[in-house]
């Protein structure tokens, strides 16, 4: 039979196609890995991976174990947070996987809390787009997600935690700039810039491009919120973006401004997000009701989910 070590080495043999790059990520050497993955053939008796000098690639075959070792591996996990339960409450490492449209504008306010409030936790963060992470979730590579609701997956537990309203953020010499709000109809025909495709953000700029009669700058996408912040800087049109980063970023940039829109303001809703039969999941409602306590008490630009 396959050891779990041995399917450890398939899986990241799948998912980084290069033996050095595998073997640095389960730590062990080149020849250990590659040994062990021909003992797991062997043991099988089929070809997983075909070798060259030039590239590694899997076989079919060698592909749907490697998936198949990524859903035994996961439970394997989800049986050592099991035990770990019963030892204490939110302690070990959590991997947390947040977009980098939230994480660095969202982790400063919680982190400090957590790391205070329980020394024994540890938070592995990654930061990704959202696909990436989704997948991430599915396969075990991440335990729960900081991400924009909903989403859809029959094996998916979410928990709402905070609206965050969308700002429009404009050139200091904007017309804008001179109002202390902003009107939707002041949005008609302006050209709002936003991040390229993939990003949740992206999706949601262009239905509200739509509904205010604004273009939405397909040349110019940014691939950062602080991209966005420059050419809107640099006079390249208007943004739409979230109010923990014009907390963190905008206010301090004189060459932009940012007007909250009066009617029906835009807000993402983000939430927490991990894999419906976790046994870890009466902790990520435990962390959840800590991060609304976070946010209520700390940041006054977000809405806090009840």
């Amino acid at each position: 039979m396959p050891t779990l070590q041995q399917l450890r080495y398939l899986v990241a043999v799948a998912e980084t196609l290069h033996f050095r790059r595998a073997a640095e990520m389960t730590h062990v050497t080149q020849p250990t890995l590659s040994g062990q993955l021909r003992e797991l053939e062997e043991r099988l008796g089929v070809q997983l991976v075909e070798r060259s000098r030039a590239k590694v690639i899997l076989t079919p075959i060698g592909k749907e174990i490697a998936g198949r070792a990524r859903t035994v591996l996961r439970d394997v996990q989800d049986i050592v947070d099991l035990a770990k339960q019963g030892h204490s409450l939110l302690g070990g490492t959590i991997r947390v996987g947040v977009l980098q449209s939230l994480g660095p504008y969202l982790l400063p306010h919680i982190l400090p809390k957590l790391h205070q409030s329980y020394p024994n936790l540890k938070l592995y963060v990654r930061e990704g787009m959202p696909q990436s992470l989704l997948n991430g979730v599915d396969d075990g590579s991440l335990d729960l997600l900081l991400f924009p609701l909903p989403v859809k997956g029959a094996d998916l537990q979410t928990a709402r935690l905070f609206r965050e309203p969308l700002l429009v953020v404009a050139p200091s010499d904007h017309a804008l700039a001179a109002k202390e709000t902003a009107e939707r109809a002041d949005l008609k025909g302006e050209t709002i810039m936003t991040l390229e495709p993939g990003h949740r953000l992206h999706d949601q700029v262009k239905e509200l491009c739509e509904q205010f009669g604004a273009k939405l700058a397909l040349d110019y996408e940014g691939t950062s919120l602080d991209t966005l912040r420059q050419m809107v800087g640099m006079g390249m049109g208007v943004s739409l973006l979230p109010a923990l980063y014009v907390r963190s970023e905008v206010q301090q940039d004189d060459q932009v401004v940012a007007r909250a829109l009066r009617s029906r303001p835009p807000f993402r809703m983000i939430g927490m997000i991990w894999r419906r039969h976790s046994a870890r999941q009466e902790e990520y409602l435990t962390l959840a009701e800590i991060i609304r306590g976070v946010l209520k008490e700390r940041v006054s630009e977000v809405t806090v989910a009840q």
